[in-house]
């Protein structure tokens, strides 16, 4: 809010809102309550914050009061995918004409023994505890799972007059999303890509662009075995001849993965690329597992300068969620 430079007093509440995410909740805070009340002997009782402290809506609740923002205030839950799942529903209610400013994004706080043991419990994290800097390795022939993160990311979007009028500092344009559900598996995603590459195209005709437009792709590429190879292969798909000219990168192997924080995140350096035209690199990723398609540069090692005009931020969720959001630079 303070990097947007909007004056609070003059502006039209009523047409201001919130839509943040999380994919897990409180769920930290509900383990310690539960172990709490398990431990009373007389008289047991939950705490009266209990509730507020663990429903996943109570994040974009405090916003707005914290802001006064009267406007459309909801959270969706999308797993991994969620906080990309707020951002276009933002850039939805902005278009449609029913608000002129969306704070959208999504956090996650999940380094907790029930976060960290649930995804144990599925085999979705990396194991390599002797080598931690490097256990995250995306494409990689030898990656084991992801890494946890803890972060949160916010972005606000404004309508483009609404934004002019008061003098915005624009960083860039979204221009198109697409999300569709791989109806195949309840963690894998789908071997062939199929509901990923279907979601990259809705972008691709949400935003009006044609497939050698897009310069950057920031990909959701965790490291997991199945999850990678999916992915790699929808882009392939999609983009064609065109896969070899564009970047990907894996910037989880940096900060890793986000849950819910994830989408947004990685759509603030989806945008930060366009505006710095640089894309970050995928590190730690070493040998290219063969499965990955060889026509596709994965950015490996190190940043690379290049014109970015147009770049895709690509996020997928247990129950096949698969979310895209599409940016460009503001001319």
């Amino acid at each position: 809010m303070t990097d947007s430079g909007i004056n609070l007093d003059s502006l039209n509440k009523l047409r201001a809102g919130v839509i943040m995410g999380t994919g897990y909740g409180g769920v930290n805070s509900m383990s310690e309550q539960v172990i709490d009340f398990a431990k009373q002997n007389l008289n047991p009782r939950f705490s009266p914050f209990f509730i507020p402290k663990i429903i996943i809506n109570m994040a974009t609740g405090h916003i707005a009061l914290k802001y006064g923002f009267k406007g459309i205030n909801y959270t969706p839950v999308a797993a991994c995918a969620t906080s990309n799942v707020a951002i276009f529903e933002g850039f939805n209610h902005i278009r449609y004409g029913k608000a002129d400013v969306m704070l959208c994004g999504g956090s996650e706080a999940a380094i907790y023994p029930v976060g960290i043991g649930g995804f144990n419990g599925v085999n979705a994290l990396s194991v390599r505890n002797d080598s931690p800097e490097t256990a995250c390795r995306p494409f990689d022939i030898s990656r084991d799972g992801f890494v946890m993160g803890e972060g949160a990311g916010v972005l606000v979007l404004e309508e483009l007059e609404h934004a002019k009028k008061r003098g915005a500092k624009i960083y860039a344009e979204m221009i198109g999303w697409g999300n569709t559900s791989d109806a195949y598996h309840i963690t894998a995603s789908h071997p062939e890509g199929e509901g990923a590459a279907n979601a990259i195209r809705m972008a691709l005709e949400d935003a009006n662009i044609d497939v050698d437009a897009v310069d950057y792709i920031n990909a959701h590429a965790t490291a997991t075995p199945l999850g990678d190879i999916s992915e790699a292969k929808a882009i392939s798909a999609v983009f064609g001849a065109h896969a070899s000219e564009l970047n990907i990168s894996a910037t989880k192997s940096m900060t890793g993965h986000l849950l819910g924080a994830a989408g947004a995140v990685e759509s603030i350096i989806c945008i930060k690329s366009i505006q710095h035209d640089v894309v970050p690199p995928t590190i730690n990723t070493k040998d290219i597992d063969p499965a990955i398609p060889s026509d596709l540069n994965l950015t490996l090692g190190k940043a690379q300068y290049r014109t970015v005009n147009v770049a895709i931020n690509s996020t997928f969720g247990f129950g096949g969620h698969n979310v895209i959001t599409m940016f460009r630079k503001f001319q």
